[in-house]
């Protein structure tokens, strides 16, 4: 199936904007954690040594939070990147 013209163009940004989205919410996580915590936030939440509490919290609100700054970034990337003509006549 051929793409449309654009698309490609589209895709490369958006993987782009959600490379540099998961790196920037991954930074404010890691700050809001040590803030909120007192504490770095756990580098091996496999490990016995942290508590399932904290392990389990860390995993829960970076899976979250970096999900959502990538459908954010991309959804964004994407809505600047459409053709102008879709702008105008209001199509999704």
């Amino acid at each position: 199936m051929a793409k449309k013209e654009g698309e490609l163009a589209a895709q490369i940004v958006g993987g782009v904007a959600a490379l540099a989205a998961g790196y920037a919410a991954r930074k404010v996580l890691t700050f809001a954690w040590t803030r909120a915590t007192g504490k770095e936030p756990p580098t091996e939440p496999e490990s016995l040594d942290v508590s399932l509490g904290e392990a389990l919290g860390w995993a829960v609100l970076t899976g979250v939070g970096m999900e959502v700054a990538r459908v954010l970034a991309v959804r964004a990337a994407y809505k600047r990147m459409r053709p102008r003509r879709h702008r105008e006549i209001g199509e999704a």
